[in-house]
């Protein structure tokens, strides 16, 4: 890493002001814009969604309110972030883009158009399929999709949850699809019972294969983030504070890099894996891990790994304002992305109305 660059943001709330101070290296930079990317960022602590872009030859970051802000799904047209109680839904129309101040500077305009309450089924991950939104439930154990007349439709549940109860019983956590259908799950134990998890923590975590509920990897510490990519299953060992990848024909697991942070939230490109970090705090969900004694500070922020050779190449590290993140997301094709979220006027933007033409069929 080199050249750490210092910058701070403020961004508004209802009854105050969150001052974020962050320190990034200049090869982040390079790095988005050799993939021409945008890359959103959550954080249930803060309830957040930041949207990190290149300005020149800086980064800007602009943060925008969600209630505690989870799991973020992202197509070219179109965004979903879930949270404490809803799922919002934003749309591109990237018309208005180059009319939004500074003219001619932004080339998408997301704006939220929609959302879903599910009342808190304790959101984590989620996913836009084939056709629809995939969303891991974790209070009920499950896969759901969403259903106008219905909190969540219940798709999948692992063979060892014997009912569909509000007692988060394995702490189902993290998805992966293959060809737009859920492929991949992470939990946290094998168990059945109300927070059953959390006794053997440190050694429980394992990967299912949908919808067989097959065993593919176990012996994991509280794993998140389960992505395929170039023919390979990738993982986040939080708890160890690794990132691991699987050759699935062999079955081999490989620990590609250690990283300075709980890790959770992972987005892969190129040859590059972005990798939320987070600080854990000594509490009954985080204490007594692998990561505790493997470092004496642990860091939040971004990091890029070289997904060849585990090094990491960059870091975005939050100072100060947020302690954690949840999940990250690239969003190819689009540089830099105009936000505007369900409370886009609490925090100082100007409302926008889009309202068809004139004469237009929509």
């Amino acid at each position: 890493m080199t050249n750490p660059v210092d910058r701070t943001s403020t961004s508004a709330e209802e009854a105050n002001l969150r001052e974020i101070r962050y320190e990034y290296s200049h090869n982040l930079v390079n790095i988005l814009s050799q993939l021409g990317a945008s890359l959103f960022v959550s954080t249930y602590q803060a309830g957040k969604l930041a949207v990190v872009s290149v300005n020149g030859s800086s980064i800007n970051i602009s943060c925008h309110n969600f209630e505690r802000a989870m799991g973020i799904a992202l197509g070219s047209d179109r965004i979903g972030v879930g949270g404490d109680d809803w799922i919002y839904f934003l749309k591109n129309a990237p018309e208005l883009a180059p009319q939004i101040e500074p003219k001619n500077h932004y080339d998408a305009c997301f704006l939220t158009r929609g959302s879903h309450f599910t009342n808190n089924i304790s959101v984590h991950e989620i996913a836009w399929g084939s056709q629809e939104l995939w969303i891991v439930n974790t209070l009920f154990s499950c896969l759901c999709t969403l259903h106008n007349n219905y909190s969540f439709v219940p798709q999948w549940k692992p063979p060892f949850i014997s009912a569909l109860a509000a007692e988060d019983r394995c702490h189902l956590n993290g998805l992966a699809l293959v060809n737009g259908t859920p492929k991949y799950v992470t939990v946290l134990g094998q168990t059945d019972t109300a927070g059953g998890w959390r006794e053997k923590k440190a050694t429980g975590g394992c990967v299912l294969e949908v919808p067989s509920g097959k065993v593919i990897v176990e012996g994991l510490a509280m794993p998140h983030s389960p992505r395929f990519y170039q023919n390979r299953l990738w993982i986040l060992n939080s708890g160890v504070g690794e990132l691991v990848s699987m050759d699935l024909v062999s079955g081999k697991l490989e620990t590609v890099a250690v990283l300075p942070g709980y890790p959770r939230g992972l987005a892969l490109a190129g040859n590059f894996a972005f990798i939320g970090l987070s600080k854990i705090r000594e509490t009954a969900v985080f204490g007594s891990l692998p990561i505790c004694d493997r470092f004496d500070d642990l860091k939040c922020g971004v990091a890029i790994v070289d997904i060849r050779t585990g090094e990491m190449l960059g870091l975005l590290e939050l100072q100060s304002g947020v302690d954690e993140i949840f999940d990250l997301q690239l969003l190819p094709n689009i540089r830099r992305p105009a936000f505007f979220g369900p409370y886009a006027t609490k925090e100082g933007t100007a409302p926008i109305w889009l309202v068809p033409t004139p004469g237009s069929n929509n």
